[in-house]
């Protein structure tokens, strides 16, 4: 029965797409069976794969207005053991189209529960948003994880976003738990990476990653040959990481 996971951020360019498309693929390399659901109207994790958005037949958008199955809207990628289910700019205008749908917040849920013994981890790659799609996948969710920027900026929203998440568990998800907190764009050169380690470590006692992700143009690059990094350039400090990442997130699932 497969873990779910929703990697989730409100703010956007924190490195939740280029954390979705490599983890999986780390993981995929691992044996996994990993299906991951690209549920942002960009399309980022789709094109990350190397899907072409204009040729998709059936999307995110499809499954969540029950107009197809999950199974059916999955396209099996090049890369070892990685299923997608691709999105596109359709998928903008769902949460319109799904608010006065019954159980609107386990549309998401319901059709994921028809696949869920075929994979080993579901991750769902939601929007820089904490609308109706969002609500979905933490109601699905098992675990959701939240990659953070070093940056100045790195906890503004964080309260927003674990004040919804604790409305979610109130309400629709009671079993949901934080997964853990993801460091990316580290530059351990500057001093306003290492406070912001610290103010993150703060927030979240005990549930920072170790493993973090280094500013890299080889991750940048990735993405518009349609691969992960693993495949991209396997020796790249990028892919490294990723790997290292993959490694710590099974071990963890073991404790």
């Amino acid at each position: 029965m497969a873990k779910v996971i929703s990697i989730v951020n409100q703010k956007g360019g924190v490195g939740k797409t280029t954390s979705a498309v490599n983890l999986t693929a780390a993981l995929g390399q691992r044996e996994k069976r990993v299906l991951l659901i690209d549920i942002d109207p960009q399309g980022n994790s789709t094109s990350g794969y190397g899907i072409n958005k204009r040729k998709i037949e059936k999307s995110s958008y499809d499954v969540l207005l029950g107009e197809s199955a999950l199974a059916e809207a999955s396209v099996s990628t090049a890369f070892e053991n990685v299923t997608v289910v691709p999105s596109n700019m359709n998928l903008a205008g769902a949460e319109i189209e799904i608010i006065e749908m019954p159980e609107r917040e386990r549309l998401l849920k319901n059709a994921i529960t028809a696949v869920r013994g075929d994979y080993d981890y579901i991750f769902l790659d939601c929007p820089p948003s904490l609308g109706l799609i969002t609500l979905n996948a933490l109601t699905a969710s098992d675990t959701f994880l939240v990659p953070i920027q070093c940056e100045y900026y790195a906890l503004e929203g964080l309260s927003q976003l674990m004040s919804t998440v604790r409305k979610i568990k109130m309400k629709y998800n009671r079993l949901i738990e934080l997964e853990a907190v993801l460091l990316t764009m580290y530059d351990g050169r500057l001093k306003l990476t290492q406070q912001v380690v610290e103010e993150v470590k703060k927030f979240f006692p005990g549930k920072v990653y170790g493993t973090v992700i280094p500013r890299s143009v080889r991750l940048s690059e990735a993405p518009s040959y349609g691969e992960p990094i693993q495949y991209y350039d396997a020796r790249s400090k990028g892919a490294q990481a990723y790997n290292s990442l993959a490694d710590e997130f099974l071990r963890k699932q073991i404790i």
